[in-house]
């Protein structure tokens, strides 16, 4: 029941960021091509990364359905949403997948006997890095330097979902309170504009 949870929610994640990365595409007037190619990389780029850092081999090379995924959501979304693109639809969409993608990371490094800790940094890795992939890649602004909690909701979910299966909780029950955390706090750095205190250099003194 783990494994086929697990699969489904990488799936899942997948398909999400393979959408914020399709919708980027589009919002810059680019072919079908262009739309696969940012779907593929913001859809994998997290998972590639955890996997060349805790030694796995990568996911989407073992399984071409990641990819197919990828190119599926790119061109409905070049059929159906090409034109007329809102932001807001990307963000919510890359929401979903950030906290379904901090728990897939942290679950796939815990498994693999990965020490707690490197773990919630192996989810947090894994929930942002295509979006930081694909923003530079459109020319716009990294969300890392947008003063909103972006890696917050990832560490939060990856965190949880470690402490909690630490504790023995249900592999379902913790990565459920996992990503409905996560996503609440994301959740309100969209709609409440949440952000984290910024550095207040010193005072020159007179």
């Amino acid at each position: 029941m783990q494994f086929t949870l697990l699969s489904v929610l990488d799936y899942a994640g997948v398909a999400m960021f393979a959408a914020s990365g399709a919708l980027m595409a589009a919002s810059k007037r680019q072919d079908v091509v262009t739309f696969i190619f940012f779907a593929a990389i913001t859809g994998v780029g997290g998972g590639t990364l955890r996997d060349l850092l805790i030694d796995a081999p990568v996911f989407w090379v073992l399984d071409p359905g990641y990819v197919i995924v990828c190119s599926v959501v790119a061109v409905l979304i070049y059929l159906t949403r090409g034109r007329g693109v809102h932001e807001q639809t990307l963000l919510w969409l890359d929401a979903v997948g950030l906290c379904i993608y901090a728990v897939v990371g942290a679950a796939k490094a815990l498994s693999l006997g990965v020490h707690p800790v490197i773990c919630v940094v192996m989810g947090a890795l894994t929930a942002t890095f295509g979006g930081i992939i694909r923003d530079v890649l459109a020319g716009e602004p990294s969300i890392l330097l947008r003063r909103e909690l972006y890696i917050t909701p990832a560490i939060v979910s990856a965190a949880v979902f470690v402490v909690l299966r630490t504790m023995g909780v249900d592999w379902t029950w913790a990565s459920s309170i996992a990503v409905v955390l996560g996503f609440i706090v994301r959740a309100g750095a969209i709609r409440w504009k949440w952000h984290m205190p910024a550095f207040e250099p010193p005072k020159a003194r007179d």
